[in-house]
C-alpha cells in the first residue's frame, strides 16, 4: 500500500502546485509546458520503452495525436477548475471522470455490466452533481462548474483512449506514453512560442522552476500508481479504491484546512456519494 500512498501524495501535490502557482501570478499555461519535457524525459529513463521497428510497427497515429492534444487541454481545463472551484471540487471530477469509459463500455462497446456496477455509476452521477452544481449563474461565477464538467469530460475521453493504446499490441505501452508526451511536449511548446512572439507575453523565469516541480509529482502519480498494480497484481480492487478515495479525501482536507474552501451542504453529499460510488464499483 506504500505505492498508492506516494501515489495519492504526488496526485494531490500536483493540484497544491497549481493552486499555489496561481497565487503568486504564474500562468497556467506556462506550468504546464515544463510539465511534459519532464514527463518525457521521466517515462524514457524509468519506464525504459526500449527501440521499436518503425519499417514493422504500424503506430496508432490516431491515438497519440488525440491524446497529445486532449492531455495538455484538460490539464488546463483542471488547472482554471482548481483556480475557480477548489481542489476539492477538482479531485471529485477528476477521479469520478471513470464512469465516463465505463458508460462507453455499455453503451458504446455493448459489454455487459453487473447491476450493482450500474448503480455504482448512478450514485456517481449524483456524486457529481451535488459536488459541482449544475445550476445557472452568470459571468465568473459559471466557471465554478463548466470547469470541473469539462474535466470530468475530458479525463474520462482521455482515459478511453489510453485503454485503447493499452489494447494496441503491436506497439509496447510505455513506447506509447513516450510518444504521447513528446507530441503534447511538441504542442504546448508551439501554443507558448506563440504567446510569446506573436501576443509579446512574457516568461517568468520562476514558472520554469514551478513547471518542472509540476512535472516530477504528475509523473511520480503515474509511477506510483503503476507500481501498485504491479506490487498488488492479485488485489487490482484496492489499488483502485485506495486511489481514488484517498485523492478525494485527501484533497478534500487539503483545500478545507489550508486553503479555506467552503463546502455546501450539497458538497459534503457528493464526496460521500463519491466514496460510496468507488466502493460500489470496486468491491460489488
Amino acid at each position: 500500500m506504500l505505492y498508492v500512498l506516494l501515489s495519492v501524495l504526488c496526485s494531490v501535490t500536483v493540484s497544491v502546485i497549481i493552486k499555489m502557482a496561481k497565487n503568486r501570478g504564474f500562468k497556467h499555461l506556462h506550468l504546464i509546458v515544463w510539465n511534459y519535457p519532464v514527463a518525457t524525459l521521466m517515462t524514457y529513463f524509468f519506464l525504459k520503452p526500449g527501440q521499436i521497428d518503425f519499417s514493422q510497427a504500424v503506430l496508432p497515429w490516431h491515438l497519440y495525436i488525440p491524446l497529445a492534444l486532449l492531455l495538455p487541454v484538460i490539464f488546463i481545463c483542471i488547472a482554471y477548475s482548481i483556480e475557480f472551484s477548489g481542489i476539492v471540487k477538482t479531485e471529485v471530477a477528476q477521479r469520478l471522470s471513470l464512469f465516463i469509459p465505463l458508460m462507453a463500455a455499455i453503451f458504446i462497446f455493448h459489454e455487459e455490466m453487473a447491476n450493482t456496477k450500474l448503480i455504482g455509476i448512478g450514485i456517481g452521477l449524483c456524486a457529481i452533481f451535488f459536488s459541482i452544481g449544475w445550476h445557472k449563474r452568470s459571468g465568473v461565477e459559471n466557471m465554478r462548474w463548466i470547469y470541473p464538467a469539462l474535466v470530468f469530460f475530458g479525463m474520462g475521453v482521455i482515459d478511453v483512449l489510453f485503454k485503447k493504446v493499452a489494447l494496441y499490441q503491436q506497439v509496447p505501452y510505455s513506447f506509447s506514453m513516450l510518444m504521447v508526451f513528446a507530441l503534447a511536449m511538441f504542442f504546448t511548446i508551439v501554443l507558448l512560442l506563440f504567446r510569446v512572439v506573436i501576443k509579446k507575453e512574457p516568461i517568468n523565469i520562476k514558472s520554469v522552476g514551478w513547471g518542472i516541480l509540476l512535472g516530477l509529482f504528475n509523473f511520480g502519480n503515474i509511477l506510483f500508481y503503476m507500481k501498485a498494480h504491479r506490487a498488488l497484481p492479485e488485489s487490482p480492487s484496492v489499488v483502485f479504491t485506495g486511489m481514488n478515495i484517498g485523492v478525494i479525501l485527501l484533497g478534500a482536507l487539503i483545500g478545507v484546512v489550508f486553503f479555506h474552501e467552503r463546502l455546501t451542504l450539497y458538497n459534503k453529499i457528493g464526496l460521500a456519494l463519491a466514496v460510496i460510488s468507488v466502493l460500489i464499483i470496486a468491491y460489488l
